[in-house]
């Protein structure tokens, strides 16, 4: 089996409500979804997803070579832009490559990748997180409601600005999930936008009324030493990696005893999240998925020792893509359906163009103005289209 050719597509997925954070919320209800499918000359063909601009250079690298040598081909995609670096969105090309040779790999094999993995059970524990931000406090309390009925036992608020609007919304998600557990796990996202003594007086002031399970990215992504002194300050567990782009930028967070959860964004690609979890592992830490459309990472997810539980984001999945999983005990449950159970409707993602859909902006783009607001202080301060390309042998 050789790879052949890709084709680049594009569709959205309808939130029903915009999504955002601290950072910025999107413009629209809908967000853009990259869909990269990649040819072999057997005629299967892989799904990844997410953003990859850089697909036409990177595809050089595996053209040609059979897909089902996934891993040794990551390392050499890895190895084609080692000049220039892998970092930030060609890092996300290469992710979106290999969850598509991922997926072809196990379709060869007749299998869903959570067993060609290893896995051996199908339900992925997760917890809720709505991308919530912008919503008003009735809205907050459906969303989490919605979850609720699916079982889920935790969930996790964006927050991080003002206190006297934090507080309230984190006792609404806790009362909405209470009907599944005493004592749901609750999670207080920052998105990055504290530094050391902000987070640490933030955290201690929430502290005060309610239990943390954890406490997400309190500082930048890079602030080994930061982190490690706000363990040392707060109850709740650090949990920080989601943007880390290459297994080499986890080493000065572990070296410093930096985190008690390391997390994986789910748009990195199979392989990344594998040895993520591999060096968490002997490091005797637990690893989470920060989620992307459709939860393709739940088939890896389900395959690692370590692994503590998957962000779930939305009930729904984005427009053309027939996804074979479900959300139930508060989790998700993974199909039987060979690779990552995607199966893509092309001539509905040609309709899905004329959603409206955000640009670029929002919560992936930090506001210019850096005046962060301290605890007392109440005020409140996607991916584009991908060109593709096809190539034939």
């Amino acid at each position: 089996m050789k790879i052949t050719g890709f084709r680049s597509l594009t569709t959205v997925h309808d939130w029903g409500r915009r999504t955002g954070d601290v950072n910025g919320v999107q413009s629209t209800d809908a967000t853009v979804v990259p869909v990269l499918i990649i040819e072999t000359d057997e005629g299967i063909e892989g799904v990844g997803l997410g953003a990859h601009p850089d697909v036409a250079r990177i595809f050089a690298a595996v053209e040609g070579e059979d897909p089902r040598s996934v891993v040794a081909l990551y390392d050499r995609m890895l190895a084609w832009v080692f000049k220039t670096g892998h970092s930030g969105a060609v890092f996300g090309t290469i992710g979106a490559i290999d969850m598509a040779l991922w997926d072809i790999k196990a379709k060869a094999m007749g299998e869903p990748l959570w067993r060609a993995l290893g896995g051996r059970e199908r339900f992925v524990p997760g917890y809720a997180s709505g991308l919530e931000y912008s919503l008003p406090d009735d809205e907050l309390a459906a969303l989490y409601g919605r979850f609720a009925e699916r079982g889920f036992r935790g969930g996790k608020l964006k927050g991080g600005i003002d206190l006297d609007r934090d507080l309230p919304r984190l006792e609404i998600m806790r009362t909405a999930l209470s009907r599944n557990s005493r004592h749901p796990a609750i999670m207080l996202d920052a998105n990055e936008s504290w530094n050391h003594a902000q987070a640490a007086r933030y955290v201690s002031a929430v502290e005060q009324q309610m239990d943390l399970t954890w406490v997400e990215e309190p500082l930048r992504r890079w602030d080994a030493a930061g982190m490690a002194m706000l363990r040392g300050k707060v109850r709740a567990a650090i949990a920080s990696g989601e943007n880390l782009t290459g297994l080499e930028q986890y080493g000065p967070l572990l070296d410093a005893n930096a985190l008690d959860i390391v997390q994986v964004g789910s748009v990195w690609g199979i392989t990344h999240f594998l040895r993520v979890a591999t060096l968490a592992h002997s490091h005797d830490l637990p690893v989470s998925t920060v989620a992307y459309n459709s939860n393709p990472i739940a088939h890896a997810a389900s395959a690692v020792p370590n692994f503590l539980t998957h962000e779930v984001q939305d009930l729904a999945f984005p427009v053309g893509l027939d996804v074979d999983q479900e959300f139930d005990d508060g989790g998700i449950v993974l199909g039987d359906r060979p690779g990552i159970g995607i199966v893509v409707d092309e001539e509905r993602l040609a309709s899905a163009a004329a959603v409206p859909a955000a640009a670029a902006s929002g919560p992936h783009v930090r506001p210019e103005r850096a005046g962060l607001r301290m605890v007392a202080e109440p005020d409140v301060i996607e991916e584009p289209a991908t060109a593709g390309g096809r190539r034939t042998p």
